[in-house]
């Protein structure tokens, strides 16, 4: 079944499958809410055709790569997962 957007009592709507993005982790820095990238992922984008809530679903079991492989900022670039990076942990 397709994920629902409760608000609108609508099914969502697959946008983009193999949605590259990137997975943030605290910087160490001093400053508030400073992220770097962590992992890269592919997961399924969705939206609500009504309010255009976004979600994504679908996300593989294994990261594409991370942050210490030697040729990660190239992947970052050729994937072009900084398109949405998110900041949790």
């Amino acid at each position: 079944m397709k994920p629902v957007c409760v608000p609108c009592r609508l099914f969502f709507r697959m946008v983009k499958s193999g949605f590259v993005f990137t997975e943030g982790m605290p910087a160490g820095s001093s400053a508030p809410g400073a992220w770097k990238p962590y992992k890269i992922w592919a997961g399924d984008l969705w939206k609500c055709p009504r309010c255009g809530a976004a979600i994504l679903s679908g996300v593989g079991a294994r990261a594409i790569a991370e942050h210490f492989e030697p040729d990660f900022a190239k992947k970052m670039e050729r994937y072009g997962a900084g398109q949405l990076q998110v900041d949790d942990c």
